[in-house]
């Protein structure tokens, strides 16, 4: 970073600066960059799109903001839509601005409501960086984590383990929180099987289950919400990231048995909700629909898992549009390669593995883009 700078150095910047953005292209320069990372999976519909473009004009002019202190009828539709996108069941929404924020509210409820101070993640989970979402994220606490001790008691799951299952939730337990597919770990999609003895296990013993759907959600791994494709409904669910396709927002999800016991002021944010993150998070839906999107990731997920493996590439893993390339080599030199040809890709907690987050607009002929620069890379 230039000694110039009044940004704090805790970022490693890729080697070039976008100017302007188009539909699934970054550009910098005289470079048209294909975009398969999406901003960490948050441009759900790419760059500029019209529809979006037209609510943030149409809704600035006709209501900024207003806080929570009002209804707002931008806002009861967007819980109206993302309610009507979700697993049945999830009935009641409650807006905030950060998918760490989302899974703060959602850890505290879960706590309060059981009246239990166990939590249990899932080994290689990240749920964010603040007190409670980093403390049930892996590795977190000793790393980076910072506060003197968190919040309450954090045990983690291993991956796809049954036993571990049966032996760990119990009736001390408040909450299991998890990724149905891990993102940062690498795209690792935890097996259907294992999703739903946890969700029989904690209903046993009455523990809550919360799917963090903050980079699952909206279309991405092929349905509405990952979760649905293990059969499971969450007590707790939470989205972010696309969800407002680049305007920060985010949502926590419950059923109506759960948020019975909650009053005024058990609950509270100054921007979630605001009136344009509402507009936005109407129109995000109304276009996946419209638009058929989850049938594009369907159908273009199918093409890039089919051809693997191919070049560096050994294996494949994820769902959807967040998929988890294994490689031969170090993914954080197949990312710089790949961007000497002018396609992003993400790298992730696994140094094996680049990461797929790309827009839910992706055409056939980007996919074919990233194989061919795959294939020209070679196995090498």
């Amino acid at each position: 970073m230039s000694s110039s700078s009044h940004l704090l150095d805790v970022y490693p910047y890729l080697p070039f600066r976008p100017e302007s953005a188009e539909g699934v292209y970054l550009m910098a320069g005289n470079r048209r960059i294909i975009d398969f990372y999406g901003g960490h999976a948050v441009a759900g519909l790419g760059y500029g799109h019209p529809d979006i473009v037209r609510t943030i004009e149409t809704q600035a002019r006709r209501l900024f903001f207003q806080s929570n202190a009002v209804a707002l009828e931008v806002r009861e539709e967007a819980a109206r839509r993302l309610v009507n996108f979700a697993p049945q069941g999830l009935e009641l929404v409650f807006f905030v601005n950060s998918g760490a924020e989302a899974n703060e509210n959602a850890l505290r409820l879960a706590c309060r409501v059981t009246g239990r101070s166990r939590i249990l993640a899932i080994e290689h989970g990240f749920h964010g960086r603040t007190a409670a979402a980093a403390a049930v994220t892996w590795s977190a606490v000793g790393k980076w984590y910072g506060f003197p001790r968190t919040p309450f008691d954090v045990d983690f799951i291993p991956r796809n383990d049954s036993a571990a299952v049966a032996a760990m939730v119990d009736a001390s337990v408040a909450a299991v929180i998890l990724e149905p597919v891990q993102g940062q770990a690498g795209a690792f999609d935890l097996d259907a099987g294992f999703l739903r003895e946890i969700a029989a296990a904690c209903q046993r013993h009455g523990a809550l289950l919360i799917a963090d759907e903050i980079q699952t959600g909206m279309g991405r791994c092929g349905a509405p919400f990952a979760i649905e494709l293990a059969g499971v409904r969450p007590d707790m669910l939470t989205v972010a990231k696309s969800l407002g396709a680049g305007f920060p927002c985010s949502a926590l999800m419950m059923t109506r048995e759960l948020a019975a016991s909650l009053k005024h002021g058990d609950l509270g944010t100054t921007f979630g909700g605001g009136p344009l993150a509402s507009a936005l998070m109407s129109t995000v839906i109304e276009v996946i629909e419209r638009d058929r999107l989850i049938d594009n990731v369907q159908v273009l997920s199918r093409e890039i898992i089919e051809a693997m493996p191919l070049g560096p590439v050994e294996a494949v893993q994820g769902k959807g549009f967040l998929l988890g390339l294994r490689c031969r080599r170090p993914a954080r030199q197949l990312l710089e390669e790949l961007l000497r040809r002018d396609i992003l890709v993400g790298t992730s907690a696994d140094p094996a593995v680049m990461r797929l987050l790309p827009p839910l607009t992706l055409e056939r002929g980007h996919v074919h883009a990233l194989l061919n620069a795959l294939a020209d890379i070679g196995p090498g």
